[in-house]
């Protein structure tokens, strides 16, 4: 089986054929996907689509590109929502998406540097007292959110959509952290992020699709991305790293499991868990 431990499955982008797209997913060994939100106003759309969908997981955090719509009463709710869930089936399996973006420029100006990163810093204490790994976004910002992480002490994560160096990557995987691999390793010219693939420790690697973005190479770079993708870019991911697909799905879903523990209680076909 395959984890897509990144996928905006509630996007508008799928509202003509998401039972489609899910059973897709299925059929191409994606048996579990992870849908974080992104603002107050989806919360409850991820709580109710992985109640829908049985092979859905999902995130409560308020994503740093949509601080500006939110208001500090949404940090209060995220918390209130995260304690009432926990006491339910249908519980979350991490804080987020959440993190910093220093890449838009208007997301930095006016005071909106300092504004993403207090939405980030009181959303990692959520988490801590939650005791909830978090899954990250990281753009132009590792080392900021790293600093932060140092500071507030989560029990781990992912670093969704990784694209930092090999020293950076090493010190989120020493703070308990996994990282993300998605459509842009697809590319060949992806240079970079192609040798992170190739050369971390394969245990510090999960795969993702962050549909509908970050659509792979075979899609072009304005295609729908969708999770039945990543069949496919974990073929890329075998092929960078010289191992079958059967090694690639066993190694990348016991890493996800590890670093999103509630996935197995919570969403697992009984199967994996033997």
């Amino acid at each position: 089986m395959l984890i897509d431990t990144h996928c905006h499955l509630d996007a508008s982008e799928f509202d003509a054929d998401r039972n489609a797209v899910a059973t897709l997913a299925l059929q191409n060994g994606v048996e579990l996907i992870v849908v974080p939100a992104v603002m107050r106003s989806n919360f409850a759309v991820v709580q109710a689509l992985a109640s829908e969908y049985p092979h859905c997981a999902y995130a409560l955090g308020i994503h740093p590109l949509y601080v500006d719509q939110s208001q500090e009463s949404d940090l209060a709710l995220l918390r209130v929502t995260i304690e009432q869930s926990l006491a339910t089936q249908n519980q979350p399996v991490a804080v987020g998406e959440i993190g910093l973006d220093f890449f838009v420029d208007q997301a930095t100006q006016n005071g909106g540097r300092e504004r993403q990163e207090y939405f980030f810093s009181e959303q990692l204490k959520v988490a801590r007292d939650f005791d909830l790994p978090v899954i990250l976004h990281v753009r132009r910002s590792v080392d900021d959110v790293l600093k932060h992480l140092r500071r507030i002490k989560v029990s781990g994560g992912i670093a969704h959509a990784f694209n930092g160096s090999f020293q950076q990557a090493n010190e989120f995987i020493r703070l308990g952290f996994k990282l993300g691999f998605g459509g842009a390793m697809t590319y060949p010219r992806a240079l970079k992020i192609r040798e992170l693939a190739t050369t971390l420790p394969v245990e510090a690697v999960v795969l993702e699709t962050d549909a509908p973005d970050i659509p792979p190479e075979w899609l072009g770079h304005h295609g729908r991305n969708s999770p039945h993708e990543l069949l496919r870019i974990s073929e890329v991911f075998g092929q960078l790293r010289g191992l079958n697909s059967a090694q690639v799905a066993d190694i990348t879903t016991k890493n996800a499991l590890q670093v999103l523990p509630k996935l197995a209680q919570l969403c697992t076909p009984p199967q994996v868990l033997l």
